[in-house]
């Protein structure tokens, strides 16, 4: 064995054992609060286990992955010069989707960004997943059935804080592609011994029909596919409000964090949404969750896992980083993976991160406002932006409209223009949404009324906006 594979595998051996030294993997909760104790940790404590797996994870990374290799001899840092959170911060400048889609170009099918290689797959591998690809080249990640451990306990602490106990049972309303949220969910209930009803491969009514007949007490799936879930269930002379279910564990979308749609939703089901956070490429187990002070209404917002991930936010045109209070983009390093620990990823959401305690005992970075629209999805129409959940709270403050809408951006000549079409009863809510785009966006759109359910429901995520300027 050559001198490098040795310190490959010496680091890979270091920094598993780091992570497995802090793993609480359990079946049942630590407390009635908490699935983990370390959920209850002070801000101290959590930030002495951030900076020793930030000491253990650089060298792992260097050795590991030829993208940060690369990255780290091309910026003149060394692995030991990443010591703590502020040194990470102060020497390492985030990185983009857009290096890892040249990265995954070049080195094609599974790029060089990850640590799973073909050795780890062959000997552990669980799951392959990938970015959704929406704004460039899919990011593929291979895990390992090690990651899957950490990514079970993460989940199980979300879920727990959301209000899921034993006693409880889910039906998960998604088909099972490469879609993080769904796994990460179907496997974390496996840990947790709770039941699940499989709802995969089935159309609305025959899930329904499922809700109807078994009763279980979680929804699984997008917050679009529960408003279609509901609308479908009425159709067939159900009441979602009526029926088992009692808590809506969410992920792919944002939606508690758009004024009125979580109201809507959880008033169309009588039920309580759980958010889940996360992302493929940093973050695939459950970074930001609900907790109870949360789903009081007191205030909107998620806990981020410091434990096991550093969150930040930078300046959306700098990089540079924004003080707590301050909105920007969200930065995650992911410290809880043999193949996806990643430094300073920009994932790339707007939020506002506080450091204040949680009445709910909790000392975790919470992000205010949850997460608000991804910096990819931003629309810059005749030069003012502004982001799709900007259209949506203007359709949800509108009485009588309904769950879905759709945003049609085109040319006329030279000049860029906006329709908004939504679905109501009265064409003269037309005047009401335009009004409302233009106090929230500060841009005039044309706006479509048609007939309810007229418009496409979303088994998956959902797909809203449609930008033909483009095109030849």
């Amino acid at each position: 064995m050559t001198h490098a594979a040795n310190r490959a595998d010496e680091t890979r051996i270091h920094w598993k054992r780091v992570l497995e030294a802090t793993l609480d993997e359990r079946s049942v909760p630590f407390s009635a609060d908490y699935w983990s104790e370390k959920d209850s940790w002070s801000r101290d404590r959590t930030r002495a286990v951030q900076d020793e797996k930030i000491r253990a994870v650089a060298p792992f990374l260097y050795e590991n992955s030829a993208f940060y290799r690369r990255r780290f001899d091309r910026l003149g840092v060394a692995p030991s010069d990443l010591t703590s959170v502020e040194s990470l911060i102060a020497n390492w400048p985030v990185v983009t989707k857009q290096e890892m889609m040249e990265d995954a170009l070049a080195h094609p099918p599974y790029g060089t960004y990850t640590t799973c290689g073909q050795k780890e797959w062959e000997d552990r591998g669980w799951m392959l997943f990938s970015s959704s690809g929406s704004t460039g080249v899919p990011r593929v990640f291979r895990y390992t059935h090690f990651d899957r451990r950490f990514w079970e306990q993460a989940n199980a602490r979300a879920l727990h804080s959301g209000g899921i106990r034993k006693g409880d049972s889910a039906i998960p309303m998604v088909g099972f592609g490469p879609h993080v949220f769904a796994w990460g969910v179907q496997y974390t209930m496996a840990a947790m011994s709770l039941p699940v009803i499989p709802g995969g491969g089935l159309d609305g009514p025959a899930r329904a029909n499922l809700i109807d007949r078994f009763k279980p007490t979680v929804l699984v799936c997008t917050p679009s596919y529960a408003f279609y879930l509901g609308r479908v269930m009425q159709d067939m002379g159900l009441d979602p409000a009526a029926s088992s279910i009692r808590w809506m564990i969410t992920g792919g979308e944002p939606f508690s964090g758009v004024a009125g749609t979580m109201e809507k939703l959880q008033g169309l089901w009588d039920a309580t949404a759980v958010e889940f956070y996360g992302c493929t490429e940093a973050s695939p187990h459950c970074g930001g969750y609900s907790c109870p002070e949360y789903q009081s209404g007191a205030q909107n917002f998620i806990h981020l896992m410091d434990d096991i991930q550093v969150w930040e936010t930078v300046d959306a045109e700098t990089l540079a980083v924004t003080p707590r209070g301050q909105k920007g983009l969200s930065v995650c390093t992911n410290l809880t993976s043999e193949s996806s620990a990643q430094l300073r990823f920009l994932v790339g959401d707007y939020t506002t991160l506080s450091d204040e305690p949680c009445a709910c005992g909790r000392n975790h970075t919470k992000a205010m406002g949850c997460m608000t629209g991804r910096s990819d999805d931003l629309i810059n129409l005749r030069g003012i932006k502004f982001f799709p959940v900007q259209i949506e709270e203007a359709v949800r403050a509108v009485p009588g409209t309904g769950d879905e809408f759709q945003i049609h951006l085109r040319k006329d000549g030279d000049l860029d223009v906006m329709t908004v079409t939504v679905e109501h009863t009265d064409p003269a809510a037309a005047e009401a949404v335009a009004r409302e785009i233009r106090s929230r966006c500060e841009v005039r759109s044309a706006v479509q009324v048609v007939a309810p359910n007229a418009l496409p429901k979303s088994q998956m995520k959902a797909k809203r906006v449609f930008d033909e300027r483009t095109r030849a």
